[in-house]
C-alpha cells in the first residue's frame, strides 16, 4: 500500500493520523482531496494582513476578543492556503459568501477550485479538491470531563432520529458526547457540501445545544463521507461527491 493510500485508510479507520507540514505550492491531482489543519493559537497574526475589509468589519462584530480572533485567523489561513494554490497573494484573493454563508471563490474564469473550512475553538480544518464540491465540519467537545447540563441521547433523537438516540443509549456516558459529534460532523459536513448547512453568525453552543437539538435532520446521500482523526477531545468528517483516490492530510506551518 503506498504512503499516500495508507494516510487515506489511517483517516477512514479512524487510526492515527499523521498531518506532516503541507507544502508551499501544493498541486491538485484528479481525484485527490488535500485537507490541511491548523492550531488557531499558534496562527501568527501577519496572516490577518489578507484579509479583507468585509472581513475585519465582520470580525469586529464578533462578542468576544478571542471568538473574534480566532476568527479572524481561521480566515487568514485560508486566505493563505488559497494564495498557494492559486499562486497568487492572500489579499488578492477574491471570496464571496453563498446565500447560506460558505465561502467561494468569486473570481470568474479561474482554475477550478472547491474548498471549504470549519473550526471549532482553536483547531481547524480547511478541504480542497477539484472534482466538486467539498464540505468539512470539526466540533471540539468541551471542557467538563464528563459534560454536565446536555442530554446527548435527546440531542440525538431530536436531531438525528430515534435510531441513532438508542444507539448513544449503549455507549457509556463519558463517551457520548464524541460520539454525539461524530454523527453530527458526518451529517454537518455533508450539508456544507450541499452548501444549506451554514447559518451565519450562529454560535458554536447554539449549534450543539439548543440549535442542534431544534434542527430537524434532513437525510442527505452522501457519495462518499470520510471520518478525520483529530485525536480524542474532538470528532471531524469531510463529504464529497465521489470518493477520493488520493488523501493528503497535512499540517499548517
Amino acid at each position: 500500500m503506498s504512503k499516500r493510500s495508507t494516510a487515506r485508510h489511517s483517516a477512514a479507520a479512524g487510526h492515527v493520523a499523521e498531518w506532516p507540514p503541507g507544502p508551499q505550492a501544493p498541486r491538485l491531482a484528479p481525484g485527490a482531496v488535500h485537507i490541511w489543519r491548523a492550531d488557531l493559537d499558534a496562527v501568527a497574526d501577519s496572516v490577518l494582513d489578507g484579509l479583507s475589509g468585509d472581513e475585519r468589519e465582520r470580525a469586529a462584530g464578533i462578542a468576544g476578543d478571542r471568538e473574534s480572533a480566532l476568527w479572524s485567523r481561521s480566515r487568514g489561513v485560508l486566505r493563505e492556503l488559497l494564495a498557494r494554490y492559486l499562486t497568487t497573494d492572500a489579499d488578492a484573493v477574491e471570496l464571496s459568501i453563498g446565500t447560506h454563508g460558505k465561502p467561494e471563490l468569486s473570481r470568474p474564469g479561474g482554475p477550478e477550485l472547491f474548498f471549504n473550512l470549519s473550526h471549532s475553538r482553536n483547531l481547524a480544518l480547511y478541504a480542497f479538491c477539484s472534482d466538486g464540491r467539498v464540505g468539512v465540519d470539526v466540533q471540539a467537545l468541551r471542557d467538563e470531563r464528563p459534560p454536565t447540563g446536555v442530554d446527548h441521547v435527546a440531542l440525538a433523537r431530536r436531531a438525528f432520529g430515534e435510531h441513532e438516540a438508542q444507539r448513544l443509549t449503549l455507549v457509556a456516558p463519558e463517551r457520548r458526547e464524541r460520539e454525539f459529534l461524530r454523527a453530527w460532523t458526518r451529517h454537518e459536513a455533508e450539508l456544507k457540501r450541499l452548501g444549506t448547512g451554514l447559518g451565519v453568525g450562529r454560535r458554536e453552543d447554539e449549534r450543539l445545544g439548543g440549535g442542534a437539538a431544534k434542527q430537524t435532520a434532513h437525510q442527505h446521500a452522501a457519495r462518499s463521507i470520510v471520518e478525520l482523526d483529530v485525536g480524542p477531545r474532538a470528532a471531524a468528517a469531510l463529504a464529497l461527491e465521489r470518493s477520493p483516490n488520493e488523501l493528503q492530510l497535512w499540517g499548517w506551518t
